[in-house]
Parts: C-alpha cells; structure tokens; sequence
C-alpha cells in the first residue's frame, strides 16, 4: 500500500519530481530526479540516516548502517579495507558451494512444477553471509527451520512493522506489548550467538599468534561450524588484537549489520532478475550463449573470477533488474541543516527520501522506463547518463560499502542456475502484486518453471571442481531429504 501510494503522488508531481508528505508527525519529502538526488546522496554533511534507522539500535546498535557523525566516519575509514577485491576474491568459493546446493535442490522439481523461488534463494543468500561475515557454516538451505534463522527472520518482520505503527515507535511502549517483548527474545538469541562466535574465535586467534593452535584449511569446529577460511569478523578481531581499536562489542554491531543488510536485499536482487530473465526468452538465450562460451557443457565447474569478469551481458541484465526493482525502494536522510534543492528550501529536520523506485523510471533518462532491456547498461549506451540517475546501492559517502561484493555473489548465484536450467516466469509482471518492507517483495512470491537445459555443445574448460553433495545414489537420497523441507507450495516451513 505504501508503495502504491508513493507511486501515486510521483505521478501527479512527475514535471518537478519532488513531493512532501507527512509519515505521522514527521514531515517528509521525497525526490526522484537524478539532479536533486544528487545534492542529497554526494552531501558531506547529509549522512545522518532517517528516523526509522533508529528503531535498528536495539538490533545493531549503532554501526556502519545506524552510525552518525565522526563515528560513521571513523568506522566506514577502518571498514572499507574489508571489501578490497582481493579480499572479495576468497569469498568466491563460498559463493559456489552455496549457489551448487540451492541449484541442486531444485532438481527434484525440474520439469514437474512450479516453484517460489524467493524462498530458496533467500536461504542460499543467508548462508552465504554467515559463512563470509562470521566464517559459520548455519546451514539455512539444510535447516530452514533452526533456531537462529527463525529469529532473524523474526526480527526484520518485527522491525517493518513497528515503522508502519508509529504508535509503537516510543521505546517503552514497544518493548511493553507482546510484540515487542518477543522481539527482545529473538534478539537475545541473535545477540547471544553471534557474541559466542566472536568469542570462540578470538580465542582461535590468541592460540594461532601463541603457536599453540596448528591451522588446517577449512577444517570446522565441531561445536559451532566455524571453519578456517577468513571472514570479516576475522578482519574486525585483527583492529580489536592489535591495538583495540574495535571493542568486542563493536565487533558485534558490525558483525549482525553484515547479517542484516547482507541477505535480504540480495537475494530480492537475484530472485527478481531470475523472474526477469525467465519473462525474457532473448535475454535468457544470450546470457546463456555467453555462459556457454565460458564453460561449454561442464554444468558443475565452480566460476573464478576470470568467469565473472567475462559475464558482461548476465551483469547487463542484473542491473537492468535492480533498475526496475530496486532492493531498497526508498533511501532515507535526516537534515540536520537547510537545504536547498531544486529551487526549494528544505528545512532542518525533515526526512528526505530518495525514491529509487521511481527515480530509475525517468523517462528522459531509461526512454521506455517499464521494459526490461538489458542493452541499456551496456558501457557505450550508459555514456553521458547522469551518476545519480541509478542507485541501487545508494550513492556519495554513505554509498554501500557491500555493493561490490553483492553484484559478484548474484552474478555467482544468477550464472550457476542458468548454466543448469531454462527458466520460465509463470506470472506476468501485470499480475504482481509489489509490497515496500524491508525491501520490494511479490506478495505472491516470483514463480518459475525450471527445465534441465540440453547440453550446448560447445566445447569448454574442463578443470571442474567439485563440490560436497554424494554422488550417484546417495546423492539422489541427500536431494529427496532436503526437498522436504519445503511444503506443497514450495515455500519454507519457517516463513
């Protein structure tokens, strides 16, 4: 409803782009022109986020995400090292490993019926984030069901719907009613594991630096599946070891920020370009053609880097998706000052909302904003389009810090799916219902079709790696078992 309406008001303030409403008692305006958005994202001195990032604090406390000021400043200086691209190189296995279990889950499915893919996808996504931020193996694609995965879930539901409730936006109140009080439970869970995982590893650390701790590769724990490859928490434990510049309970902060911001949005990223894609039969077919080229008929030979590099046309088609459905359709800012934008005067503290929604459907810039046309993003049709025309990951100083590494783990996830199946989108794009949460959902999910693609017959690398699902019949049971974690309408038991 709230996106619907939003909407509405864009349309009728098409010729200015800019609209101010009120969001209970706080007045708000929101801009969906590149010109106007520019003066708000590239500000040195707007970053302080909106109001209801506050709400977040109980959760993240106040770290990159939630953080203002010369906190925000000083965190994001020591942050931006952890996204190196050699750093986001040694993540790329994990991204195989997980996008191989969630394309062999589908199996059983293939050629049979359709399917939610939101779902699936959401769980892979999940696993990816907790093996790279935290180096733990949850199993959320095994288990959708477990403790831990339930409560975060929990948790993002219970945040969208305080915002929408501003009756519950005092703290007291929230924390009085029945919803508030198992929002603290789910929180304790959250807040408990990820401390014990902080602890447990920083323990591993002291022993390695003693000698006292002989490192093998990815070898787990038993109790807590922590393996040995780096995660970003082993980055953020090396400030706290060397010269304290982290407290462990910073640590925790950036640790569930990663969880939070690390899954949702990225996996609504690759679930609406497959729904895309699996409407867009040319579009399928070239992204095929090119994957084809790269690995010929080896469906299982995990992607390197080189892979990605050479993916132009799939990475064409994943911004063309987050063009028309932006992760987070609304960017928020706090004023702390007067500002000026496009003629008007905005006064200190109002919210702005940057409309990314309708800010990548301005006609002047994406000529025939509602098709899906891949070709947009191509490096010799994107000459001379305005910077802040297009900011699926925000943009200026509080830019997302992940943008790098989530494009690399949907082209991993998008590519590893599409060298098994032909996708077919059931429901045309008339027929989805969009809901604004924590980011644009269906609220019918995005159904597919999956249908094993016939060999190419083009001849490629052949230096497979192979990943840990049984083989022959055994792997056939391990398919069965997982399968059922899903219900008759293929969606997770937790959800």
């Amino acid at each position: 409803m709230l996106l619907q309406t939003m909407c509405g008001l864009a349309e009728i303030y098409d010729s200015e782009r800019i609209f101010r409403f009120w969001l209970g008692f706080r007045p708000v305006v929101a801009f969906f022109k590149a010109e106007s958005v520019e003066v708000i994202l590239s500000s040195n001195t707007v970053i302080d986020k909106s109001f209801d990032y506050t709400l977040l604090h109980p959760w993240l406390g106040t770290g990159l995400l939630t953080s203002w000021g010369g906190k925000w400043r000083l965190r994001r200086k020591m942050l931006t090292p952890a996204f190196h691209f050699r750093i986001l190189e040694d993540f790329v296995p994990i991204f195989n490993e997980q996008a191989q279990i969630f394309a062999s889950l589908l199996q059983p499915h293939a050629d049979k019926r359709t399917v939610d893919i939101v779902p699936y996808i959401t769980m892979c996504t999940l696993d990816i984030i907790c093996e790279t931020a935290m180096g733990v193996k949850v199993g959320a694609q095994q288990d959708s069901n477990s403790r831990y995965v339930r409560a975060l879930y929990e948790v993002g539901e219970t945040f969208m719907a305080r915002i929408m409730r501003p009756w519950l936006w005092p703290t007291k109140l929230f924390f009085m009613s029945a919803r508030g009080r198992r929002f603290q439970e789910n929180l304790s869970h959250l807040h408990n594991f990820t401390r014990k995982v902080i602890q447990d590893r920083k323990a591993e650390l002291l022993k390695e630096k003693n000698g006292e701790l002989e490192i093998t590769q990815n070898q787990p724990d038993q109790h807590m599946g922590v393996k040995r490859r780096k995660a970003f928490l082993d980055l953020l434990l090396g400030h706290h070891l060397q010269n304290n510049a982290l407290s462990l309970e910073d640590i925790r902060e950036e640790v569930d920020t990663f969880m939070f911001e690390g899954h949702d949005t990225t996996a609504m990223g690759i679930a609406w370009s497959m729904y895309l894609i699996g409407l867009h039969e040319d579009a399928q077919k070239k992204i095929q053609e090119e994957l084809d080229s790269i690995f010929g008929d080896d469906r299982e030979r995990h992607i390197t880097t080189d892979d990605l590099k050479r993916m132009k046309y799939l990475e064409c088609a994943i911004k063309e998706a987050q063009r028309l459905f932006p992760s987070v359709p609304f960017i928020g800012r706090e004023l702390m000052e007067d500002v000026v934008v496009n003629g008007y005067t905005v006064p200190r503290g109002t919210t702005c909302f940057v409309f990314t929604y309708m800010l990548h459907r301005d006609k002047q810039i994406f000529p025939n904003p509602e098709a899906f046309i891949p070709e947009r993003f191509l490096p010799e049709n994107s000459i001379g389009r305005h910077p802040f025309s297009y900011v699926p990951f925000s943009a200026g100083p509080r830019n997302c810090i992940g943008q790098k590494f989530a494009l690399m783990e949907e082209k991993v996830v998008c590519a590893t799916l599409l060298r098994r199946y032909q996708i077919q989108s059931v429901h045309h794009r008339d027929k989805i219902h969009l809901l604004a949460e924590l980011v644009i959902r269906s609220k019918q999910g995005l159904r597919v079709r999956f249908r094993e693609r016939p060999p190419s017959h083009n001849v490629g690398h052949n230096n497979s790696l192979r990943w840990s699902c049984p083989a022959g019949p055994a792997r056939q049971h391990w398919l069965s078992e997982n399968s059922r974690l899903f219900d008759d309408d293929m969606r997770l038991h937790s959800i």
